[in-house]
Formats: structure tokens, sequence, C-alpha cells
């Protein structure tokens, strides 16, 4: 039988101390907080008092119900009013000599069966349970900001908390209506070690100048459904804290990719913290303002980057598959006349057909005209022969995803199409310059990496090898802009922006569930309550093909070299054992076939 936590206790009433001390008394639980001086535990009721009145005035909470929580709570300054209770939460500043002294002193005061539970993000609950005398009856509680809203508790084990206190806190956790999971004592836990090796990327790529700020975020909110791009969330949670939580993870793990990157101790020398500072990776109107100004990074919009670009009346589509069905139909609804060249004349006929089913959806849904859905189609025009590509100002291949077999289609269009036209892959991931290679004019080549479906996905990722001509990049932009897509820009290696990113983070979370550090159902649910991304990693992964998955990260490990990029073995069992996800049946889940 679960215990029974009838009173527990507080130590810190910050912003995360009173949150908990919130969600504690919302439980119908008595709640002891404790503060260092009457001061601040002022400061801890008023912040307290205004968020359960932010409650009542969002009809989240009734104000009778608000004063009998508040009737729960009592605040002191002596950490002796803990002596009875059931469950002491620290949460105190994010010092571990700070921590290790609360504990060491609730360990004077509390009664033999009082569990302690440590609220840090990132600092190990082993060495705080060592400063008690019980370490067995020591674990992590990890509530995330703002804790009443927040579903995420990660209950973190050490490798002698005894199980039935494990068992109980999370059994606590569930019954405050919070998703706990459980993991092992590391650095980061699950959503931060995951969340800020992936943030800690972004930093990188655009310390090297390889993509620019918005660029990254756009990439992953446009991409991958992200609620933040990496770099705002970078700001948003503080750049000082971002390097305290990398630095700690990387003086546990001596895992390179933890290092923070030497930019972000360069801004935070400077001053430059974030939205709290005013100025970060981007400009705020004012310090703790969410509003974005521009300052002497934001780009110029799609078109108005001075210089050249070249006129696009006619563009040629290569391809007869999904993506390249998809490409000719966004393209003929933005006015471009379309010539699709397919290998048969049923495979271009087939085009035309998939888009008017396409466009017809679109009229029953009321999002077209009768009209719209005519002219759209009377703009696609099917061919079997490359000669009619001769006058297209852009070309855009779409065919397998086969070196050998675009570097042909390439060949083939370098032959017939007229000089200064535009030539571009629409690869996720092979080279784009062998593309270019294989022509008389690499400067005229460009990748234009859309996303599945292309109708829908808002995202163009730009592709420019060290051979692509500046005007040709700016005229994609502008182009990619008019057809009502969210262009960004990117330099020629493995992955792109979105898989460079996203697939190294998936690696993570793989190599995380074959350590048995936890679940994958936990895994799942601390990247989606704690960090609001749309999936889970491994729901992601069978999504997107175990197989396909592997591909890619065997690609971007071949590309980078660098140790955690090289593909978890539990993956490449999955794969061998014909496990590859959703399409089979089979993947870190099962699913029943219909």
């Amino acid at each position: 039988m679960a215990r029974e936590f009838a009173r527990v206790g507080v130590v810190g009433l910050g912003t995360m101390g009173a949150g908990i001390v919130e969600v504690f008394a919302r439980g119908g639980i008595e709640v002891v907080a404790v503060e260092v001086d009457q001061a601040a535990a002022d400061k801890g009721r008023e912040t307290l008092e205004a968020s359960t009145q932010r409650a009542v005035d969002r009809s989240k909470l009734a104000a009778d119900d608000r004063e009998a929580l508040l009737g729960r709570v009592s605040i002191s300054t002596n950490l002796d009013d803990l002596a009875d209770v059931d469950l002491v939460v620290e949460a105190v500043p994010e010092r571990l000599e700070l921590k290790a002294e609360v504990f060491a002193a609730l360990s004077k005061v509390c009664g033999p069966q009082t569990i302690f539970a440590s609220n840090t993000s990132s600092l190990s609950i082993t060495e705080l349970s060592v400063r008690t005398e019980r370490p067995h009856q020591v674990v992590g509680m990890h509530f995330f900001n703002p804790a009443p809203v927040q579903a995420l508790v990660e209950v973190v084990r050490t490798v002698v908390t005894d199980p039935e206190v494990l068992s109980d806190v999370t059994e606590l956790a569930v019954s405050l209506g919070k998703s706990p999971v459980v993991c092992g004592d590391r650095a980061g836990f699950i959503a931060n070690n995951l969340l800020f090796t992936y943030l800690n990327q972004a930093v990188g790529m655009f310390e090297s100048h390889y993509a620019g700020r918005e660029d990254l975020d756009a990439a992953m909110r446009y991409g991958c459904g992200y609620p933040m791009g990496p770099l705002a969330l970078m700001d948003l949670i503080g750049l000082d804290t971002a390097y305290e939580i990398l630095d700690t993870m990387y003086r546990q793990s001596r895992n390179q990719r933890h290092a923070p990157a030497p930019i972000l101790k360069q801004m935070i020398t400077a001053g430059l913290l974030g939205r709290k500072s005013g100025r970060g990776f981007y400009t705020y109107a004012a310090p703790g303002s969410p509003e974005v100004v521009a300052d002497n990074l934001t780009p110029p919009p799609p078109g108005q980057e001075g210089g050249d670009h070249r006129p696009v009346q006619v563009v040629g589509v290569v391809g007869t598959g999904t993506m390249a069905t998809g490409i000719a139909e966004v393209f003929a609804k933005s006015g471009y006349d379309v010539v699709v060249r397919a290998r048969t004349e049923a495979k271009g006929e087939g085009v035309v057909a998939g888009i008017r089913k396409s466009l017809e959806k679109a009229v029953v849904k009321g999002k077209l005209s009768e009209s719209g859905r005519d002219e759209t189609l009377a703009r696609v025009r099917p061919t079997t022969s490359f000669d009619d590509l001769a006058g297209c100002d852009l070309v855009v291949e779409a065919v397998a995803e086969d070196l050998e077999v675009k570097q042909a289609v390439f060949g083939a269009l370098d032959d017939v199409v007229k000089q200064g036209a535009i030539l571009a892959t629409t690869t996720s991931s092979l080279p784009v310059v062998e593309c270019a290679a294989a022509t008389q004019r690499p400067d005229d080549v460009v990748g234009m990496h859309f996303f599945n479906p292309a109708s829908v996905m808002k995202l163009v990722e730009i592709v420019s090898p060290i051979t692509t001509a500046p005007d040709v990049t700016a005229t994609v932009r502008a182009v990619t802009a008019s057809i009502g897509k969210h262009p960004v820009l990117c330099g020629d290696r493995a992955g792109f922006i979105v898989n460079a990113l996203l697939f190294p983070y998936l690696n993570d979370a793989t190599a995380m569930l074959e350590a048995n550090y936890a679940t994958a159902d936990d895994i799942d649910s601390a990247m989606k309550n704690g960090c609001g991304l749309p999936m889970g990693p491994f729901a992601l992964l069978d999504v997107v093909g175990l197989d396909v998955s592997l591909a890619i990260e065997r690609s971007l490990y071949m590309e980078f070299r660098v140790p955690g990029f090289a593909p978890a073995p539990l993956l490449e069992h999955l794969v061998t054992a014909g496990r590859l996800g959703r399409k089979t049946g089979q993947g870190f889940r099962d699913y029943q076939k219909k």
C-alpha cells in the first residue's frame, strides 16, 4: 500500500519553490514552507498569493478553493518546523554546497521515516544523498516551471534509493495530477540531458556561421513542429542558466557534445543573457520583454537582399512520386507554369490526376474555388521528354534518393536547359555539390529541400554548396517565399539543418534507452510534457521508419565523425531484426496491424 503524505515540507520559496507549494496545497496536502529569513518568506507568500489569484482570474480555480488552498500553507523561517513532515522537497538555489547543507540539517531535524527530495535540474542526487544519514530515502523530484501548470515531474533514483520510496514518490506525483517519469541519476536527467545537447549543437551551428539564427529557429519550428526554435529557447531559459546546466553535464559525462559552445561564455561575459537582459541571440524591446526587435543581424525579407535576381516564370519538375507531385501542385497554385517530366505518359498523367485529387479536396473544404482548381490544372503540362524543359527558368529534380540516378538527371538537364536557368535538387541527405559536379554549370545548381507532404509543410531548406552563385541562392529564396513556403539557408553538409539537429537527439534518446536509464514511455513523456514537443523520440522514430533513421544517422556520423553521432547499436539491431516501425507493425513499440 502506498504511503500517505498528509504533511509535506518545502525548503525555498523562490519561483520554483512557491510553485511546488501550490501544487501540494492544490492536492489537499498540508504544506510547511521554510525560507532563510522573514523578507524571503514574505516574498514567497506574495508569489503564492499572486499565482493563485491569477488562477482565479482565469477561472482555473474557485475563490473559495483558493482560500482553502492558502489555509493549508504555513510559512516559517525555522527548519525545526519540518520535524514531523512525511516528505521534504528542497528548492533552494542551484548550488551543490547549499543544497548539501540543507540536506545535512534536515537529516538532524526530521523523523526517521521522512523522505528527502531535491528539485535540482542538473546536480547529482547521489552527492546530496550522502550528506544525510538516510541516503536510501533520498530522491530527485524535478518539477518543471511553472510547477502548477507543467505536467512533468522527473523522479530520480540513485543506486541506493529504496524501491518503496521511489514508488511512493511516483504515486504521490500521480495523485497531484502530474505525469511522473523515473530515471537514473545522470546530469540533466531525461529532459535536460536530451534538450540541452540539442540546444548546444544549434548554438554551435550559429557560432560557425553555418546558418543564421532566424533560419535555425524557423527550421525546427516549421520542419519539426517545435513550439520554439533553439536559439529563441536559449534566450528564454537564460544563457547563464543554460551554460551552468551544460557545464554540469560535461563535468559528469566528459561528453564533448555537452561542453558549452564557446560563444556562450563570450555572450555571458558581455552581459548578453537573453530575454532577461534585453539581449541574447536576439535583441528585445526591453529587459524581460518577449518582443523581438530588428538589429544588425536581422536578415532582409526574401527578394530584398539587394543584388541581382533571375526571372522565374516557368518551372520544371523531374519526377512523378509523391514529392514531385506535391511540388508541381505548389508551384502551379502560386501562378507558375509547370512542366513535369515523367518516364512514361501514364506516370505523367498520374501526376496530373494526383494534383486534381488534391485540388478537389481543397474545393470541397471551401479553400479553393472551382475556377481556381481549373486554372491551376491548366498550368501543369506533363511530358516524357527532357527537351520540353529547355525553356524553364527553374528545374526541380525530385527523383529517387540515389546519387547516380540524380547525377544522370542533372547531366541530361545540363544538355537541354537554357543557360541562366537554375537547377535544384530536392535531396534530403545527398551532397548537393555532387549533383552540381555532374553539370558544366555548377554555379547554377542549388538544393531545394521540401518537406513531405510538400503541399502542406511550410519549410524549404535552401542548400548552397561552395559552387552556388549568390544570385541563385537569393532568387530561390525569393521564389520559395512566393509559393507560400518559409525558406531557410544553410551550407551543403549532411543533414542540412533539420536532420542534423533532429537525428542526433533521436540517437541520444535511443542510447539512453539502451543503457536502461529510463523506459521508452518515460523518455517520450519527458520530451512531450517537459519540452512541449509534438511527439516523443521513440514515437517519432517509429513514424519515420527505423531503417530511414539509421541511414540518416550513418550519413551524419560519416560526415562529422563525432562519437556521439555513431548510431546506437539498439537501433541497428532493431533494423536487422526487421522491426522498422509503424510500417512493419513493430519498432520500438508493437502496433496492431490493420
